[in-house]
């Protein structure tokens, strides 16, 4: 019997760190590491609910990954990060009280309309590649992320592949930036999540902390290794995630 719960937990670490790994250097972890806890007999609530444990602490590593390769957009990231916080107070209550059954099908058709953006959107001339993280633009981040900070309380799954479509367009942020700043304000934001579904009752810390050994170490080698490697191959990896993610959810 020890055996096997010992085998339950080191398949929780290696699935927690794929689950890492992809959520740092793309999106769609979740979908990978709800299904496990569900399995390991939590109920869906309390999956979602632990696995903002594993989220807080992965992308914490993630900053610092990052920030260890010299790649960061604070402040312009805190200030996305405190309106996703409290979008995300709101979403995390909503995810304690209501199911939504038609959940799997939506982020489906949000995961194909995020590929087609982005093989389809039109190329940027690089006299306009110009970072914009401030005035009117981060006023318009600020709202859309706050927003952003609903779903991402809500369920999370998923959130970082519309996070990398919105911060290009609207702030002409690298790939590499893009993630940099995704991570950071997920960070933030699953403060938030991690407390409500806490206040509710709805964390299993064991299961989180043993799920979090797996998801912070891919991060960490995630965030690094995605900056080596650069924009055209996170380009290709997105593309691929998202294309794969979005037939699980109809399909299966």
């Amino acid at each position: 019997m020890e055996i096997l719960i010992f085998g339950k937990y080191i398949l929780l670490i290696a699935v927690g760190f794929l689950a890492g790994f992809i959520n740092t250097i793309a999106g769609g972890g979740t979908l990978l590491t709800m299904p496990m806890l569900i399995f390991m007999g939590l109920p869906p609530s309390v999956a979602n609910g632990t696995n903002r444990v594993a989220i807080l602490i992965q992308t914490a590593l993630g900053v610092k990954g990052f920030q260890s390769k010299g790649v960061t957009t604070h402040p312009f990231s805190i200030y996305l990060g405190i309106a996703a916080f409290f979008g995300s107070l709101i979403g995390a209550q909503i995810a304690v009280d209501i199911k939504g059954e038609t959940f799997n099908k939506i982020l489906a058709l949000i995961m194909v309309s995020v590929v087609l953006m982005m093989l389809f959107k039109p190329k940027i001339p690089l006299s306009e590649m110009i970072e914009r993280t401030t005035g009117k633009y981060l006023y318009l981040s600020v709202i859309v992320f706050f927003f952003l900070g609903i779903y991402g309380g809500f369920i999370n799954a998923g959130i970082g592949f519309i996070m990398l479509i919105v911060l290009p367009y609207i702030n002409r942020l690298s790939l590499i930036k893009s993630n940099a700043t995704k991570v950071a304000v997920v960070c933030i934001y699953t403060i938030a999540a991690v407390a409500m579904f806490a206040y509710h009752d709805k964390i299993n810390w064991k299961y989180g902390l043993i799920l979090a050994i797996g998801n912070a170490s891919g991060a960490w080698i995630s965030s690094r290794w995605s900056v080596k490697k650069g924009d055209d191959t996170i380009k290709k990896i997105v593309i691929a995630m998202i294309c794969v993610l979005a037939v699980k959810l109809w399909f299966f």
